[in-house]
This record gives C-alpha cells, sequence and structure tokens, in this order.
C-alpha cells in the first residue's frame, strides 16, 4: 500500500487499545493533519461512567454531534490535501448507541444519526486495535483519568466484543487488525515504525499485525 496515497486513515479501537496515541504518531511520522475525538468537550460523559442508564443518550447525542461537526471538512477531500489521519470513524458511531440505549432511546438516537450523518469519504485504510480486556483495564486505569477508573470490566469486555463483531463484517474500506496488546506507541517508537512498515506492505483488503509474528 503507498501511503502517500492514502488521504484519509482511521485508528480504531475500544478504550484503552491505543488509537490516540497511534493516530497522534502516524500524524507526526507522515506529516499529516490529526483529526481527534474531545471526550473532555463531552459534559455528561464523566456522569455517564457513574449512571450508565440515565445518562447514555444525551452522551451518546453529544458525541455525535460534535464527531459530525468535526468530519464535515473531509468531505472536501482532494488530491491535493495532507493526509488526515482519526482515532474515530463515524460510521461505527450507533456501535456505542446500541451498547448503551434502551430500545426508545436508539429508536430517537437512529433518526438524529440519519438526519444528521453527512456524506463522508471512505477512509483508504482502517487500523482497527485489538487488546484483552485485562490490557485495556490495565491501560484505562494507568492513565490516571478520575472519571475512567469508575469503568466497570463488564462494559469494557462488552464494549471489546462489540467492535469484533463490528469490524468481523467490515468491508467498507482496507482493514489492519493489529494485537496491540505488546505495543507501546507512547514509548517505544520502533512499534510505530514497525506498524508503519506493516501498513505499507498490506496488499489484501483484511490483513492483521502481531508484534512477534511473522
Amino acid at each position: 500500500m503507498d501511503l502517500a496515497k492514502c488521504h484519509y486513515i482511521v485508528i480504531e479501537g475500544p478504550i484503552g487499545a491505543g488509537k490516540t496515541s497511534l493516530a497522534k504518531s502516524l500524524a507526526h511520522h507522515l506529516n499529516a493533519d490529526a483529526l481527534l475525538e474531545a471526550p473532555d468537550e463531552n459534559p455528561f460523559l464523566a456522569r455517564f461512567y457513574d449512571d450508565m442508564a440515565r445518562f447514555a443518550l444525551p452522551t451518546q447525542l453529544n458525541f455525535l454531534f460534535q464527531r459530525v461537526d468535526q468530519i464535515r471538512g473531509l468531505t472536501q477531500l482532494d488530491m491535493f490535501r495532507r493526509t488526515t489521519v482519526s482515532d474515530f470513524l463515524l460510521d461505527k458511531d450507533p456501535l456505542f448507541a446500541r451498547l448503551n440505549l434502551n430500545d426508545d432511546e436508539f429508536a430517537l438516537y437512529d433518526k438524529v444519526y440519519s438526519h444528521l450523518k453527512p456524506q463522508t469519504p471512505t477512509p483508504d485504510l482502517v487500523v482497527y486495535l485489538q487488546a484483552p480486556v485485562s490490557t485495556l483495564i490495565e491501560r484505562v486505569h494507568r492513565r490516571g483519568v478520575d472519571f475512567e477508573r469508575a469503568i466497570p470490566a463488564d462494559y469494557l469486555a462488552r464494549l471489546a466484543d462489540a467492535y469484533t463483531r463490528y469490524f468481523y463484517r467490515y468491508e467498507d474500506a482496507p482493514l489492519l487488525i493489529v494485537n496491540s496488546e505488546r505495543l507501546n506507541f507512547v514509548d517505544n517508537p520502533r512499534h510505530v515504525d514497525l506498524l508503519l512498515e506493516r501498513m505499507t506492505g498490506m496488499r489484501g483488503q483484511r490483513e492483521f499485525f502481531n508484534l512477534g509474528s511473522g
């Protein structure tokens, strides 16, 4: 794969998989623009982890509005624009909604999503980061965000499973599935280099990368 021709690269994965760290590193290495989620700007997020049933809908709608606003500019992508590396895939947004909302709330969310979703470009490449739930929990606790410490382990397990199911069926763009358990994109630049080599070496529509494997 010629990364120089990739205008739009998406890094995805559950909480703690390393997607934001990797997106920032790849944007730096590729001299690209970074399009990142802004969870600190969602006023409902901390309350959601304290009372998921009560705050799931406002949390989800806030993220939806935020992501739609962020991604509208990508509709103007052309061959002269710099590459954009994002740490979220808008098409995956309903994954969280189905996981967290009751039937009536999801019906409302789905109406809003259908009306708001812009015509976005298909990514040239999606990198999906996987890791065991125990690793996700350890990383979430280690990064020390106060409200994230309240995330239940069973919620992370259900989230990781939902991601696995979603990307098992994903066929819209070339997909590199990465086991990030042994990768550290913050403290070990070599891991970013290894992943870049693997991305460049992609030839198929769906491939895998596991540190230490062939």
